[in-house]
């Protein structure tokens, strides 16, 4: 009897099965390559991210402490600040602050920031997949600059300017009236229209082209004046802004130009401009006006500026008759305000910070 014997095929060569190995091995290093790629350069970029906005808080609130009190412990190569503010802007609450440069001659403070570790050395961060290539660590770092100063050049958000004697001593003093028209009220101010008024002028300056406000330079003189006692007929989108800002319980706080001398009259006039003041609004009294007021007939030329109903106004601040101005108080502030030239930090209250690198 004749046996069936089942032929099996035959069997794939040795070194076949090789280059296949050979194959896969070296797609697993492509594969493990694109993880690392795809996943740890992600983790790079997350991190850099987080230490990047921690530097900028950092230099940001340092500089802001510096404009306020030169002297302060947080305005200082050792402040702690730097390291709260790097930390609150990483998700995993750990980043390192590496030095802080402070110049408080050139009125700037750098902070360099890197990864805290977290397992991994110090200034470095874990990577996953680029670990299986004995790649385990890569450092990651940040850093930003802040520069502050004084304004002494830019545009003003209001047209208006004020001597410097209703400014002078009176930095974070008490509520004030800043008259730009009156019967001399300010008995010891000698300069232009606070005092002596100009004639034809009321302490407006020329405004830029469609705005309100005008491009001021305090290393030039500002030549012309806008003469006239109403208020520019294009402010009435600010004042009602500010109107909406104090009735919703927010601070109305602007840089107002501030004169030591004026010469000419009317659209001649010439005003001596030394600073920007910082000058919290409460009120106001202007002439002028279009009906289109907020909730008020009044609005926006006059707004809390009687007694019997602002909380604040007395009889010293009210402005009455006819005068015309501003009321509220000078005070110490510092702004992140944009579109500034800085310089020095000078003694009239108003400092802006700024980012530069």
């Amino acid at each position: 009897m004749r046996r069936l014997t089942a032929v099996r095929p035959a069997d794939k060569p040795t070194s076949e099965r090789g280059a296949i190995s050979v194959i896969v091995a070296i797609m697993l290093v492509v594969l493990l390559g694109s993880a690392a790629v795809a996943v740890d350069v992600g983790v790079m970029y997350s991190e850099h991210s987080q230490l990047q906005s921690g530097a900028d808080a950092a230099a940001i609130g340092m500089a802001q402490k510096c404009a306020r009190k030169a002297t302060d412990t947080l305005c200082s190569t050792t402040s702690t600040l730097a390291a709260t503010l790097a930390d609150q802007n990483a998700l995993d609450g750990m980043s390192n602050v590496r030095s802080i440069a402070l110049d408080t001659t050139t009125r700037k403070v750098t902070v360099n920031t890197t990864a805290k570790g977290n397992g991994a050395p110090a200034d470095s961060v874990s990577l996953y997949f680029a670990d299986v290539l004995g790649i385990p660590t890569a450092k990651v770092g940040a850093s930003a600059s802040a520069a502050w100063g004084s304004p002494k050049a830019g545009r003003t958000a209001f047209p208006l300017a004020f001597s410097i004697c209703q400014v002078k001593d009176n930095i974070d003093g008490g509520l004030q009236l800043l008259q730009d028209h009156g019967q001399n009220a300010n008995a010891d101010c000698n300069y232009g229209p606070s005092g002596a008024a100009v004639d034809g002028g009321f302490g407006w300056l020329v405004q830029d082209a469609g705005k309100c406000g005008g491009t001021i330079d305090l290393a030039v003189s500002e030549g012309g004046s806008d003469p006239g006692n109403n208020a520019p007929g294009n402010c009435s989108d600010t004042l009602n802004g500010w109107a909406k800002d104090i009735n919703a319980g927010r601070d109305v706080i602007v840089l107002l130009p501030v004169f030591d001398k004026v010469t000419g009259t009317g659209n001649g006039a010439i005003y001596g401009l030394t600073a920007f003041a910082a000058f919290k609004v409460t009120g106001w009294k202007f002439s002028g006006g279009d009906g289109k007021g907020l909730d008020d007939s009044s609005l926006p030329y006059t707004f809390h500026n009687l007694t019997s109903t602002t909380t604040g106004v007395t009889k010293t601040t009210e402005c009455k008759g006819s005068c015309r101005g501003i009321i509220g108080k000078f005070v110490t502030y510092v702004s992140l305000a944009d579109g500034f030239t800085l310089g020095p930090v000078n003694a009239f209250g108003a400092t802006i910070v700024r980012l530069t690198l």
